[in-house]
């Protein structure tokens, strides 16, 4: 995803966000190779609120930095004046079968507590959303939290509709280096 144009986009927060802390724009752009060690402390932070127990602390910087190296997902970090990079978003293509055509899934998207209320995660998702576009997708997919009604009021106010599929999920546990 990274043949994508890779223009940093100033993106406006909406009416009544970022007004009050004085932030101005949010910028969002695409992460490379150098920008793994601050998408890692954000997808940390991710990790965290999700209550994922990580057990080895490079963990998450090597899954991310191998994601970005083999183009395997679109990594977006969100920049807001005077706060430094405060968001990301994480991508992944899928296909759709019954659409015939390709998707984007929106695996992760967090906005760091000291960037919140600023209009980083709207502007995140509309760059998601306008980068989908300008590839062709037929669609975004995302899931959220039950109890994450920020987040879930985000996502209806962009136009997202929640499905009335139930979603499953068989837990196969994590490979282990003999499971070969």
């Amino acid at each position: 995803m990274s043949g994508q144009a890779a223009a940093r986009q100033d993106i406006q927060p909406p009416q009544g966000e970022g007004a009050a802390a004085g932030t101005g724009a949010v910028a969002v752009r695409a992460a490379g190779e150098a920008d793994i060690d601050t998408a890692a402390a954000l997808f940390r932070g991710y990790l965290d609120f999700y209550e994922v127990d990580v057990e080895d602390p490079d963990g998450p910087r090597d899954f991310l930095a191998e994601r970005i190296a083999k183009d395997e997902s679109l990594v977006l970090l969100a920049e807001v004046p005077g706060l430094g990079t405060v968001g990301f978003a994480q991508v992944y293509r899928a296909f759709s079968s019954l659409s015939l055509s390709t998707a984007w899934v929106l695996n992760d998207l967090y906005v760091a507590p000291a960037g919140r209320r600023t209009g980083a995660g709207r502007a995140l998702l509309r760059e998601v959303l306008r980068r989908a576009r300008e590839a062709g997708v037929s669609g975004v997919q995302l899931e959220t939290a039950y109890d994450n009604t920020v987040a879930q009021g985000l996502y209806e106010a962009e136009g997202f509709v929640r499905e009335e599929f139930h979603v499953y999920f068989h837990d196969l546990g994590r490979p282990t280096p003999d499971a070969g």
